[in-house]
């Protein structure tokens, strides 16, 4: 894959602050379980590092939670092909491990009528088994580089490191239409391990969304929000129209979600404004 991961940030922080070793050598990375939600993951790590490379069903029914935000049984049956049994199975050892939780849910629009629908949903462990490592080295090289230079050091670094994926999609958005950039820029962060998809903002809203299933330094920009803030002004230069987040996996949310204005509106909304002022 070919996402900036939190292996990336500490090298590259730790080359940037002075005083610091970006060539450190790393003999050992553990996974820390969230207390209450992952206290299944310390007897389970050999299952929690090999998970995301995982070719069976139990990596498959991981990986469509993932990428696809809460799913239940059933409608994992359906995308898989199997009896709402043997998802139930493979869902209770992923359970038994920590990297699902449940999450009920009840359906929009029920007014508190009917049983809330039972959803599996990705834990922080089920993430860490999908190539996430160096968190704590990363988010440490962070934390000194804030301390010695200064919070705008931070966001300073978290800009450049968001500039080398910038030039690299700016390549394949300047040959897509307008109307397919948001799709165009969904596919290359896909290929490079962000889960990503495209669709219609709701109803009114007037737009696309584009939205991110998978966060390689979710647990880093947690506590240094300034890289999903270079990220999201990333995006509105490569797309060329205001965008906007919505929801970050950092936040605790289980996609990250950014709103795109259709271009039209802002040409729409610009010429209005220029009549209103010749007026």
């Amino acid at each position: 894959m070919k996402y900036v991961g939190p292996a990336d940030i500490a090298e590259r922080a730790g080359s940037a602050a002075p005083g610091t070793h970006g060539g450190a050598k790393v003999n050992a990375v553990s996974v820390h379980p969230v207390p209450g939600e992952t206290a299944h993951v310390a007897g389970t790590q050999q299952v929690v590092t090999g998970l995301g490379s995982e070719p069976g069903t139990r990596g498959r029914i991981a990986r469509l939670i993932l990428e696809n935000g809460p799913m239940t049984a059933s409608g994992l049956s359906a995308r898989l092909g199997l009896t709402p049994a043997a998802v139930r199975r493979h869902l209770d050892n992923l359970l038994d491990d920590g990297l699902v939780q449940v999450r009920n849910i009840r359906p929009c629009g029920s007014r508190g009528r009917g049983r809330p629908a039972r959803m599996f949903a990705i834990t922080d462990a089920g993430r860490s088994a999908f190539e996430h490592a160096y968190d704590d080295l990363a988010t440490s090289a962070l934390r000194f580089i804030a301390s010695r230079i200064g919070p705008g050091a931070v966001a300073e670094f978290a800009r450049q490191q968001i500039s080398e994926l910038e030039r690299r999609y700016q390549r394949t958005l300047e040959s897509a239409a307008l109307a397919e950039r948001v799709m165009a820029l969904a596919e290359a962060l896909s290929a490079d391990g962000y889960a990503a998809s495209a669709s219609g903002s709701p109803a009114g809203a007037g737009g696309e969304q584009l939205c991110q299933h998978h966060c390689p330094v979710a647990h880093v920009a947690a506590k240094y929000p300034q890289l999903c803030e270079a990220e999201t002004e990333a995006f509105g230069r490569l797309l060329g129209t205001p965008v906007q987040r919505l929801a970050t996996i950092a936040n605790g949310d289980g996609v990250c979600t950014t709103h795109v204005t259709a271009p039209s509106l802002v040409h729409n909304r610009t010429t209005h404004e220029a009549g209103g002022i010749s007026a």
